[in-house]
């Protein structure tokens, strides 16, 4: 039993019966539970309960026991001096007021129905399976599960959101600079997502905007303060590429010691960073004002329209600047197009219509219901529970159930737990 267990039920009102009494036999009347407090002080505000014939308004406390009181020092806290309930499991002593009178207690063992205590139980025994209700994920129904991951993943964007205001503060609101340097991490994916940031971090915006006219100029700096034109090479492109960076570096007094080293080990060559920042530096030249242009977007065409860009020319025979392959254009595709909506674009977008004031979730909700569902261990071991991550939205919406609910044991906070508590 946990005293998380209590809030559940008394903020949902989870009892067996109508007739509410106190420890002291006075009857209650629930007229409002009162609003949770997530900080310091009285665990509900604003209660409004009416105890034998009198109406109160005020804060409610709960505790397991109600000797916790005590144990915790309320009685020496003004804030809890507006408590006008304790709730307590099990009542094994008196809590007094500082006028001396009796706080009310209800002891809520007296009122709740077995059904939610077992189920309570057996809920909470399985913290060593992958999610505790594993063994019934499969009985919720569908209706539930897709109105609970839709708030999930709104919730996952509201997440993703206060990073971007962070990012933001830094940047002094330059909502086109932010843009820059969560588009140059997401095209680095996971192996190089990291290196690319650093190198984004190391390179000022306001060179990328004037050098973005002149295309082997804007790939000399990615490539350069991406640590890849540290060789001798007799090759021109690359060449060529050595003293365009060095140029840059002198006129705008450029710095690369600090980037983090690029990867190509265990990438697929498509993915690799030559690749990836030619393609970004395609995308930069050809779009003066990208971020205008993608708030504007509304659709996924619109997007695949946007990000149709490919390499140079020297990139359709080369993954490498030392080997030549066989030929072939290589655009970006919709499958990575995909990924920049899901981790950069649409919770860029939502943060810039919540900025602005602006109603957003319908359309970032089409958006990415119609992006196919992403493959990973979290989305394949609920599909094998339960068939049913079919978007993108519910993949992503998965992401968040598991790391931020099953992981940390909040059933009770979670539509599917608490569903399964009031079976």
């Amino acid at each position: 039993m946990k005293e998380d267990f209590l809030h559940y039920l008394w903020k949902y009102k989870k009892f067996g019966s109508s007739t509410l009494k106190t420890a002291e036999g006075e009857s209650i009347i629930i007229r409002s539970a009162g609003q949770t407090n997530h900080n310091a002080g009285p665990d509900f505000f604003n209660a409004q309960l009416q105890i034998g014939e009198q109406l109160w308004i005020g804060n409610v406390e709960i505790h397991l026991k109600s000797s916790d009181w005590y144990f915790h020092s309320h009685e020496k806290d003004k804030s809890y001096d507006n408590v006008i309930l304790h709730v307590v499991w099990e009542h094994d002593t008196d809590v007094f007021r500082s006028d001396n009178s009796v706080l009310p207690t209800i002891v809520l063992k007296d009122y709740i129905p077995k059904n939610i205590l077992t189920n309570y139980e057996e809920l909470y025994s399985k913290r060593n399976h992958w999610i505790n209700c594993e063994s019934n994920f499969s009985d919720i129904s569908d209706l539930l599960i897709d109105n609970w991951l839709e708030r999930l993943y709104l919730e996952r964007l509201e997440r993703k959101s206060e990073a971007i205001r962070f990012l933001l503060r830094d940047l002094k609101n330059d909502w086109e600079e932010v843009l820059f340097k969560m588009l140059t991490k997401n095209f680095g994916l996971n192996i190089n997502g990291e290196a690319f940031l650093s190198m984004a971090n190391a390179t000022p915006f306001s060179i990328v905007r004037k050098t973005q006219s002149n295309l082997q100029m804007l790939e000399a700096l990615f490539f350069g303060q991406s640590g890849l034109l540290e060789d001798t090479h007799e090759n021109g492109y690359y060449k060529n590429l050595v003293l365009d960076y060095q140029f840059l570096k002198q006129k705008f007094a450029l710095d690369n010691i600090n980037i983090m080293p690029v990867q190509f080990f265990r990438l697929r060559p498509m993915n690799f960073p030559t690749i990836r920042l030619s393609q970004l530096s395609s995308l930069y030249h050809k779009h003066q004002n990208l971020f205008s242009k993608i708030m504007d977007a509304q659709t996924l065409e619109a997007y695949y329209e946007l990000f149709k860009v490919s390499t140079t020319s020297f990139w359709e025979n080369h993954y490498t600047f030392f080997k030549e392959s066989k030929a072939s254009v290589k655009f970006v595709s919709k499958a990575f197009i995909h990924l920049l909506l899901i981790n950069t674009i649409l919770p860029l977008k939502f943060c810039y219509a919540k900025h602005k004031g602006e109603p957003v979730e319908h359309e970032v909700l089409y958006i990415i219901s119609n992006i196919e569902s992403e493959t990973n261990g979290i989305v394949n071991a609920f599909n094998n529970l339960k068939p049913l991550s079919k978007s993108a939205l519910h993949s992503q919406a998965l992401i968040q159930l598991k790391t931020e609910y099953c992981d940390k044991h909040k059933c009770l906070q979670c539509a599917i737990g608490s569903k399964l508590l009031s079976r």
